[in-house]
């Protein structure tokens, strides 16, 4: 997020630009046709230094990434674009051959809103699109804005202050966050913040929503010690911090 220019997220997930960012041909054009076929808008690039500057200047609503890519690879795109507060909380899926949970961590701890791993078939793809574009979108019942502590969260303008100061999260911990302080000091389990915060289309793995939050907590700052583990549990956010 940050100071900048913040995008409308589209009304439908059938208005929603994609841009694929893969090395391999084949599976670019069998991509691009299938997303194209559910009405989405589709750019491709082969490299993740054009995949990168694409993004930045294209800003599209959803980034579907290779890992293994000449140049600059995906894991150092993902990187690039989260650090930057007009791409930061673009929704990304990672896409690659590597299927080690190791992998799925790390692609996660760098960013990354899903991971599918090839070889994949095109519905499950089409599938987690569409729940990540969902989950992108603000919902209209959450329009009221929250505060907790130092913390405010408004889901109108998709924006985070800490103290004032704008914080840039991907779309999982925005709503991550926005299910802890719609509820401050009641426990949530890890199996309730999966459905709420990342949907059931995700793929999830054992420590998926443990990376989430400690990037939520790093990126909040002093602010980030209010989010509590409850051993055993899941997660709360202090009541009336």
């Amino acid at each position: 997020m940050g100071r900048g220019r913040l995008r409308a997220r589209p009304r439908s997930d059938m208005a929603a630009s994609i841009l694929l960012i893969d090395d391999e041909p084949d599976l670019v054009s069998l991509v691009k046709f299938n997303l194209e076929r559910e009405g989405w808008k589709v750019r491709a690039a082969t490299d993740g230094g054009t995949g990168y500057e694409q993004a930045r200047r294209d800003l599209p609503d959803l980034i579907l990434l290779d890992l293994m890519l000449p140049g600059i690879d995906g894991l150092e795109v993902c990187r690039r674009l989260r650090a930057e507060p007009r791409t930061a909380r673009i929704p990304i899926i990672m896409l690659t051959a590597k299927g080690g949970e190791s992998d799925r961590v790390v692609g996660l701890e760098m960013g990354a809103d899903d991971y599918v791993a090839k070889p994949f078939s095109t519905r499950e793809l089409v599938a987690r699109v569409k729940a990540l574009l969902r989950r992108a979108a603000p919902a209209e019942d959450d329009a009221g804005a929250v505060a907790v502590g130092e913390i405010q969260l408004d889901p109108g303008r998709h924006e985070v202050l800490v103290k004032g100061r704008a914080v840039s999260l991907t779309a999982t911990e925005f709503r991550l966050l926005q299910a802890l302080m719609r509820r401050p000091g009641q426990v949530f389990s890890r199996d309730r913040l999966i459905d709420g915060a990342i949907g059931e289309d995700a793929h999830v793995v054992d420590r998926t929503i443990d990376v989430h939050v400690t990037s939520l907590r790093r990126k909040l700052g002093r602010a980030g010690a209010t989010i509590e583990t409850v051993r055993g549990v899941g997660y709360r956010i202090q009541d009336g911090a």
